[in-house]
Parts: C-alpha cells; structure tokens; sequence
C-alpha cells in the first residue's frame, strides 16, 4: 500500500512534542478547501491522579504507600491526546475550571499536545472534577469528585467544521451538536457507555442514525441486538449504522461494512498490561485515523487495536496513549526477533510505509510522568 504519510517538525511545546518526529497520516489526502479541523470532539476533562506500585487495593483501616504517581489530564482528554498524537488535527470544546487544576490541563493539552482549545472556555468559580485512581496487580480502583457541570453546554452551538467527529451516545438522550456536525459534512464515530436504564434499545440512541460508525464492547452489543454471539451483534447492527465495531477484549475486534460487504476481524496482541485506563479510547482514536486514511477495515481494526495494546503497558490515561515514535518502535522490535512468526508480520506490513526511522528511540519505551508543579516523577 503506498505511504499516506509525511513526517515533519513539530511546533507545539511540551516533552512528547519535541522530541518525537511528527507523522500526518492524512498528508496525501489534504486539499487547501479541506476543514481546518481532522476530528471535533466535546465532554467532559478531568484531573487524573494516579497512583502506581501499589502491592494490593487499599485495605480500610490502613494507610498504603504507592512507589510512584503521576497526573494528567482525563476523562474526554484521553481521546483528544491519542487523536493528537497519532497526527489528526484535533479541536476540543470542553468546560475547565479557574483552579489550578484547569490551568494545568489546558496547558497540558494546547501547548503539551497541540489540541485546539478555541470551542472551550473557562467556567469562573467552577472546581476542576478529579479522579484518582490506584493501579495494582492489572486492576485499578477509581475515586471521583466533581460538583455538578456549568448550565451551559460545552459544546458551542455551531460546532467548527471538521473530517470527523466522536460522540459518546447517551441512551435517551439528544445531542443537538452531533446533528449539526453531520450536516457540514463530519463523519460521527459513536460510543456508548453502560445503560444504566436496563433497556438496551437501539431506538433510544436517537444520534446514531448520524453516526458513520458505532464502536460498542462486545457485552454492549450483544445487549443492544438481543444477540448471543458478537459477530452476530456486529451484523445485526449495520441495519442502522454503515460501519459496526465490536470490541472482543483479550481475542481482539470484528468490525463488519454494510456498505462494502466487507468483514474482518484482527487478534489482540498479547502484552504485558499495567493499566487499562484510556484503552478503549486510544482504539477509537486508532480507528478514526485509519478510516480517514482510506484504509482497508482490516488495517484499521489492526491499528486500533496495535495502538490500544502499546497504551496498556503503561500508567495513566492520556499519559500512556502512544505516538508515531511508540509505534515505529514496536514495527522495528517486532521485525527483530529472529522467531517472529511471518504471518502476524504481515498483518501489519502496512505500518512498513507509516512508521518513522528517525528519532527511533529504545524498546520499551517509559514515559516521563507528569505530575502538577514539576517537570516528572517516577
């Protein structure tokens, strides 16, 4: 397949930018009259702390000491930060608080990532939400805190014109946004989350007859289309939605094309997780940028779930979605190992165009962690 990607200098400050090369995976598609944006997206951005080395969940009664931490920012961040760093260009339209906590997140992502904060604002006497979570044994424990968001939507009326968009569906619910991008041409990318409601009705997600594609796990789907079997859900699901996405956890991701025929389904790769914060969305980001590549659905599920699998081997959620460097770095290792089996190789041939050579970097790559006031600390 021929290379749909250029490597440049990056202009943005901040650790990841300046020492990574830059790939733009939609070089050979942009056109002076395209948008300004690759992908819009709105919700809501939270203060992650994180709490790592921690030999077992906190015991009540007793105070635990956890070997490092770190902090970033969360929640809709996530997506925003793995979009960035894959080379999409990336608006966000998100409420930050005045507090500390604010400051450093939108610093962190205008100037640490490169994310357009234009659609956003800073909500006077709002108090940043926070979550801290505690990661031991592959697991993690979650606390959250957040007053109730400002009476105005983050998301502007008009949202900018943009490729794509990614909606979390809300069952029940209306986002009159999603409707407003889909008519200036935004392809809509949609997840969903657990319906606390128990009805499980497609009819209920109004804003999915916007979406191009619709990415749920494989217990959502199933759920969703009153299926027993996930492939079965996926199929089931393009009666309302073009592109379906199911998510397989440890066996991978099936996706089916209503509109080409085409069906595939691609294996996880197995690594060695430390924390799945973020995983889904650094999928979602994998598969956008494939799919506004002009990818084959193969490579892009591949892609995802590449993406995904570098994400989980490292703490945080926005801190462990990977770059082009990351990427490049695991094609190059994997290439190396003189017991590699061929056929896997090839699933993955296609990154033999993208992934960089300069600024190659060591295998396994760490992360400087970020923590609020400090440059990094492990």
């Amino acid at each position: 397949m021929a290379s749909t990607a250029s490597i440049a200098s990056a202009s943005s400050v901040g650790e990841d930018h300046r020492d990574r090369p830059r790939v733009d995976p939609l070089a050979a598609l942009r056109t002076p009259d395209d948008p300004p944006w690759d992908v819009y997206l709105t919700g809501t951005v939270f203060l992650d702390i994180v709490f790592t080395g921690l030999d077992s969940a906190p015991v009540r009664g007793t105070e635990s000491w956890a070997r490092g931490m770190g902090s970033s920012p969360g929640g809709v961040a996530n997506m925003a930060t793995a979009l960035a760093r894959l080379g999409l260009r990336t608006s966000l339209a998100a409420a930050f608080g005045d507090d500390h906590y604010g400051e450093y997140c939108w610093d962190a992502l205008e100037r640490g990532e490169g994310i357009d904060l234009a659609p956003s604002r800073t909500v006077p006497g709002w108090h940043s939400p926070v979550t801290v979570s505690m990661a031991y044994e592959g697991e993690r424990t979650m606390v959250s805190h957040g007053h109730e968001p400002p009476p105005e939507e983050p998301a502007p009326d008009c949202p900018p014109r943009a490729r794509a968009a990614i909606a979390s569906l809300t069952p029940g619910k209306r986002a009159p946004w999603i409707a407003q991008a889909a008519s200036k041409g935004a392809r809509i990318f949609g997840d969903v989350g657990w319906d606390d409601t128990g009805a499980w009705d497609l009819a209920g997600l109004p804003d999915l007859a916007h979406c191009e594609a619709f990415l749920p796990n494989a217990e959502e789907a199933m759920r969703y289309t009153r299926t027993g079997c996930p492939r079965a859900a996926a199929h089931a699901l393009t009666d309302h939605v073009p592109v379906a996405v199911v998510t397989l956890g440890a066996e991978g991701a099936y996706a089916v094309d209503r509109r080409t025929g085409e069906s595939a389904e691609v294996p996880a790769i197995e690594v060695a997780a430390l924390d799945p914060t973020g995983a889904g969305d650094v999928f979602v980001a994998g598969f956008v940028t494939g799919t506004l590549a002009g990818w084959p659905l193969a490579d892009r599920l591949a892609f995802a779930g590449l993406t995904a699998a570098l994400s989980v081997q490292e703490f945080g959620g926005s801190l462990s979605a990977p770059g082009w460097s990351e990427i490049g770095a695991w094609w190059r290792k994997v290439q190396s190992v003189e017991s590699q089996d061929p056929t896997p190789l090839r699933r993955y041939g296609f990154l033999a165009d993208l992934a960089p050579e300069e600024g190659a970097r060591p295998w396994p790559l760490r992360r400087a962690v970020p923590t609020i006031g400090f440059g990094g600390l492990g």
